[in-house]
């Protein structure tokens, strides 16, 4: 396996590359993470079943969108497929390290990224995932209808699959296109941007990476950054001065958490479905 990705490698970037260090690094939830390095080069390997090729390529696809807006920093992808019975994404090596004081960079450089936009509505060129969850990005001219149906409604549909029950969730659904009635710019977003997925590197700067990318309302990033905390005030202030927040993003930011906890019972179980409908009922008071 390891000899058909250091081909690729080499095939790729025209530069022969042989590894001859891996040693093991956290590839998040599901996949499994290597530090390759021939002692001059060094990449970073993610690693899933040959199944899951198509996760690594909307990855990639999703990273090289992110870069072409030349905003904020993003691992760059080297070349993705599969060997033996694996799949595999090979992606530019980031050391990470810095200090917190990149927090108000890292803000303004995600609002520029949110100013990318799309005239062809909301969604993506290719469906993706969300963890290992699929995320379906069907062009969609309406945002309020976009959410509805390709992100809860779907999340609803998965979770009724693991038993879950939510009482309230045909009522939260009709009542999506006059929670979202508000002017919704297609922005150009990160898609599962929680503190777990951000960082900087050792010289300070700030990093995101393992994106569910698609063009949504920009605040489904920032509330997700308020759901498992991680991001400093100077993060928030940064993010303002670029790109200032709608007074009612507040009234918003739980809808748009409950797709995530949604997922997270979908993929964990226990008490996501107790925290889900909480979350509905705080909605529709």
């Amino acid at each position: 396996m390891w000899t058909e990705i250091d081909a690729q490698i080499s095939q790729v970037t025209g530069e022969k590359f042989q590894s001859q260090q891996r040693r093991s690094v956290s590839g998040g939830c599901i996949n499994q993470g290597y530090a390759v390095s021939n002692g001059k080069l060094n990449y970073f390997v993610k690693l899933n079943q040959a199944s899951q090729v198509a996760m690594f390529e909307a990855e990639a696809l999703g990273l090289e969108d992110m870069l072409a807006t030349a905003s904020i920093r993003v691992p760059k992808p080297v070349c993705w497929g599969m060997a033996d019975n694996s799949s595999y994404i090979v992606l530019e090596w980031l050391e990470l390290g810095g200090n917190s004081n990149s927090s108000e960079e890292m803000g303004r450089k995600l609002a520029v990224m949110h100013k990318a936009s799309s005239s062809q509505g909301f969604g993506w060129k290719i469906n993706n995932t969300i963890g290992s969850t699929p995320q379906i990005n069907t062009w969609t001219a309406d945002w309020a209808e976009f959410y509805a149906n390709h992100r809860l409604s779907y999340q609803f549909q998965l979770a009724r699959r693991r038993g879950g029950n939510f009482p309230q969730q045909e009522k939260l659904l009709a009542a999506i296109p006059e929670l979202l009635a508000h002017q919704v710019q297609p922005s150009l977003v990160h898609g599962d941007l929680w503190g777990g997925n951000a960082g900087c590197t050792v010289s300070g700067e700030p990093i995101i990476f393992d994106p569910a990318t698609y063009f949504g309302d920009r605040e489904v990033d920032i509330a997700m950054t308020e759901l498992f905390s991680g991001f400093s005030a100077g993060f928030y202030q940064g993010y303002n001065e670029v790109f200032p927040l709608d007074a009612d993003y507040e009234k918003r930011k739980t809808l748009y958490n409950l797709y995530h906890i949604l997922n997270h019972f979908n993929l964990f179980g226990g008490g996501y479905a107790s925290q889900a409908n909480r979350m509905i009922d705080q909605i529709l008071q």
